[in-house]
């Protein structure tokens, strides 16, 4: 599902990332651990087109990225969900109005697919009666769901979030655990791949199946989380 080999990214003399070479299979959740700085945002970034890089070469749910080029697509960003720790929510539309935009917009879903389906995840997240809330009116937990049924009501392949944790309550964690838990196991449908940027280590350790430590923008540890041992 997503093959990174020889990955080098630059920021002026510094590495960002450092020759990354790392393999993630279908259906699993890995979890990139480290001190700030350590690359794991510019590696999220790399991954769903948002950032060029130097060298190397990355595919990831069938799309093929290579060094110095451009290659962010409608179908790139349908396939490779990306959240935002800052959410990035539209002021001034609803909830369900936030989460239909990008299938009408840019994958032109008709309106009622759209909010069927859109419909679906925003249950599924446990805000059917905010459906027609402004992101004023919600919670930063209820926000992080929103943002998470955004990315996964446009049919994601492969689902990139950062720090999905770290404004939130422990209630709020534990609801965002259960809801990415049960996200990456959907059923009838083709598992999601879920890579996770998180400074909680025991988070990290409640959700993935296996952990990457980070530092210097190379990948220095890998090992399985205590979930999966």
């Amino acid at each position: 599902m997503i093959r990174i080999r020889g990955l080098l990214k630059l920021h002026g003399e510094r590495r960002a990332l450092d020759g990354i070479d790392a393999d993630v299979a279908q259906g699993a959740i890995v979890a990139l651990v480290g001190a700030s700085g350590s690359g794991k945002t510019t590696l999220l970034r790399c991954l769903n087109g948002l950032e060029t890089f130097d060298a190397g070469r990355i595919e990831i749910a069938g799309h093929v990225l290579e060094a110095g080029t451009h290659p962010r697509s409608p179908k790139l960003c349908a396939d490779v969900g990306l959240v935002f720790q800052e959410y990035h929510l539209f002021p001034h539309l609803s909830v369900l109005d936030n989460v239909t935009l990008a299938p009408r917009v840019v994958a032109k879903t008709s309106r009622p697919d759209a909010e069927a389906r859109a419909h679906a995840w925003i249950e599924r997240v446990g805000l059917r009666a905010r459906a027609a809330d402004l992101p004023s009116r919600l919670s930063g937990g209820e926000k992080q769901r929103v943002a998470l049924a955004r990315a996964l009501a446009q049919g994601a392949r492969v689902l990139l979030l950062d720090e999905p944790t770290s404004a939130l309550d422990s209630d709020n964690r534990n609801d965002v655990k259960s809801l990415l838990l049960s996200a990456a196991r959907p059923e009838g449908e083709a598992p999601l791949t879920l890579l996770v940027v998180t400074h909680d280590r025991a988070f990290a350790e409640a959700v993935a199946d296996e952990i990457w430590l980070l530092d210097r923008g190379q990948i220095r540890e890998r090992s399985p989380s205590t979930r999966r041992a």
